[in-house]
């Protein structure tokens, strides 16, 4: 094989969110690969994958409407169940989706139950994990939302912490690669 077949052609990344605030964030990435790919000769390609774990037609449509979210490609229906349930129906879920669409990367956001499905889905399948809200700490392992924030900073490939407190907190914990602020 000749070296320059070697060379990607585009980047495929499979956002997964499902809480509204996450809805925010994803609009502002979505907008920066959009300008991306405007002047870039390796394109990303990103779609979406809603889990529905905060879903009502009228507030999530709003959200993609106003902010200029892609559409989601998938739109599980995971809100209704307990912690574990939902989280093991998106787990089944996003690992078929991740293994029939073969993504180059997942990008996730924060600590919600489709974070750590989708984190620990891709890490499976060795999928390189971006997470994005990295090392945020309440240091309350009784907060479902601080476990799916370690264990999901613990599978991540690539970390962007919002604050020097976050990169400090990843350090702690043994995490140095991958690390950005």
């Amino acid at each position: 094989m000749c070296e320059r077949s070697k060379i990607k052609k585009r980047m495929k990344i499979i956002t997964i969110i499902g809480a509204r605030p996450q809805f925010v964030k994803a609009a502002m990435i979505s907008r920066a690969i959009i300008n991306h790919n405007r002047n870039s000769k390796i394109p990303i390609v990103e779609s979406i994958l809603h889990t529905g774990q905060h879903y009502d037609e009228k507030m999530s449509d709003v959200f993609f409407k106003t902010l200029e979210v892609p559409r989601p490609a998938w739109l599980l229906d995971c809100g209704r169940e307990s912690h574990a349930e939902m989280t093991g129906t998106m787990l089944i879920a996003v690992e078929r989706i991740l293994q029939e669409n073969s993504p180059d990367y997942v990008l996730v956001y924060g600590d919600t139950n489709s974070t750590l499905a989708g984190a620990l889905a891709a890490a499976k399948l060795h999928i390189s994990v971006i997470h994005v809200e990295a090392g945020l700490r309440s240091f309350n392992r009784q907060m479902p939302e601080e476990i799916n924030r370690v264990l999901t900073d613990h599978l991540s490939a690539y970390l962007f912490c919002p604050t020097y407190a976050a990169v400090r907190n990843l350090k702690q914990e043994g995490i140095t690669e991958g690390v950005f602020h």
